[in-house]
């Protein structure tokens, strides 16, 4: 591909898609604020109206300002041209109507926030069906189309990628331990400084492989969990630890993670020492693990105990990340809820195109990491379950390798499910949108680096 070409379009693209936008945001201000279309369906009716006006805005910006050339025959524009453009937009429309508007909509998002990312995805998929097939001519039809930044991938090629080392957070001493349970170590002082090669994208082998699983009033499945885990992995010979995070349990969670040590010294448990919250337990388990790589894992039992194998022997191969995706060849669902499949399928889309990534799964929380890139993606944010966007989308961002492999996801079985959609879209969306701005706007601050890093060792 052209990096000029590339380049120059892009910038048109973007500087093209902003008057688009604009006139976009100004229509639909006119037909909610003026006009009185302040009902769900009128806002969807006003969302329609103001797209297909700033769509034949923009075919005529892209057409004269970024594609220029071609055929402008009037016959040839009105009655080929733009009807194809209306055929390139319609996946963008019916992306942006039918999934994107609707679900932040369900979130509480304000119609502005949402008309700017809803026209953002369908702008970024416009471009891509329209340089291919709508505004060709002679001298670029039939070569690679030239896509935005938006839409490219994240993760490009390194050949001697580094990993920065990330300070942990501050730790908060509780009472004395009782049995099984672990405290996060006394922090260590003095020392040399020293270069510490960091390795490159293929890795170290994973001697103790780590699985952290965050546990609030799991008594009905935590034991049957552990065993499952705990049996497969020993079946394969695979050096393990099992690291349980109580998440303030009311319930006798931390009773049976105090026997389930004593049959199992390899299994150990933690007090969440952060406020309740699936993102504070997991935070509170990545500080304290001890493997070469982790695993985040639900205490439900819907992550298949297959699987983890296959993450840790995929891992073997050098990746710095293994992500699982139960929506590709290979993957299942069993007993997913209808709706959340719906709202799961619209999200990850959404990230998808956000981000040019080749993944559909990536709110999924089963991945595993090695502890470097834990290490160079702190501090983390996030306080629920958005860190399960989080931690692959800095990954990711950042520049770390990954591998996608097909997994299988069950509904448990017993216990309550903790996770409320309807709170949470805000919270993905928040999380989404700042890794997003990190990767546009930090020039590679916090990208792997490419020397070794000089850190303490107390050796």
């Amino acid at each position: 591909m052209n990096n000029n070409i590339l380049s120059g379009k892009v910038v048109k693209f973007l500087l093209g898609g902003g008057v688009a936008t604009a006139i976009n945001l100004l229509l639909i201000f006119l037909l909610i604020e003026k006009l009185g279309f302040d009902t769900p369906f009128l806002r969807n009716v006003a969302n329609i109206i103001s797209i297909e006006l700033s769509l034949i805005a923009s075919f005529f910006i892209y057409r004269i300002w970024v594609w220029r050339g071609g055929n402008w025959n009037w016959f040839n524009v009105l009655f080929k041209q733009l009807p194809l453009y209306h055929v390139s937009a319609g996946t963008a429309i019916v992306v942006r109507v039918f999934f994107v508007f609707p679900l932040l909509d369900f979130w509480g998002v304000s119609y502005s926030v949402n008309t700017v990312f809803g026209a953002l995805i369908s702008a970024s998929l416009n471009f891509i069906i329209s340089d291919r097939f709508v505004f060709t001519s002679s001298k670029n039809q039939g070569k690679e189309a030239y896509f935005p930044e938006a839409l490219t991938p994240a993760l490009l090629p390194d050949s001697s990628p580094t990993r920065p080392l990330a300070p942990k957070f501050g730790e908060i001493r509780p009472p004395a331990p009782k049995s099984g349970e672990i405290r996060p170590p006394a922090p260590k002082s003095g020392g040399v400084e020293r270069e510490v090669p960091i390795i490159g994208d293929l890795g170290a082998k994973i001697n103790l492989f780590s699985l952290v699983i965050p546990a609030h009033n799991e008594e009905d499945c935590i034991v049957n969990t552990i065993h499952n885990i705990s049996e497969h992995l020993d079946q394969a010979s695979i050096n393990y630890e099992i690291l349980v995070v109580n998440d303030n349990s009311k319930d006798k969670t931390e009773n049976l993670l105090q026997e389930l040590h004593e049959e199992n010294p390899r299994v150990h448990y933690i007090n969440n020492y952060y406020p309740n919250g699936f993102g504070f337990a997991v935070r509170c388990g990545l500080e304290n693990f001890n493997g070469d790589a982790v695993a985040i894992v639900m205490a439900d039992n819907s992550d298949s105990p297959e699987n983890m194998i296959d993450y840790y022997n995929k891992m073997q191969e050098g990746y710095d990340c293994v992500f699982g995706s139960r929506f590709i060849k290979g993957g299942k669902v069993i007993n997913y809820p209808f709706y959340k499949l719906i709202i799961n399928r619209m999200a990850n889309l959404f990230i998808s195109v956000l981000f040019g990534l080749n993944f559909n799964d990536t709110t999924n929380a089963f991945k595993m990491y090695r502890k470097e890139v834990i290490e160079g993606i702190s501090p983390l944010l996030s306080h629920h379950f958005n860190l399960t966007v989080e931690l692959p989308l800095k990954s990711i961002v950042r520049g770390y390798s990954y591998a996608i492999i097909p997994i299988t996801w069950r509904n448990r079985s017993a216990g309550v499910s903790k996770l409320k959609l309807k709170e949470m879209g805000s919270r993905y969306l928040f999380i989404v949108l700042y890794t997003l701005l990190e990767k546009h706007l930090s020039r590679g601050d916090y990208q792997r680096k490419e020397t070794p890093i000089k850190v303490k060792s107390s050796d």
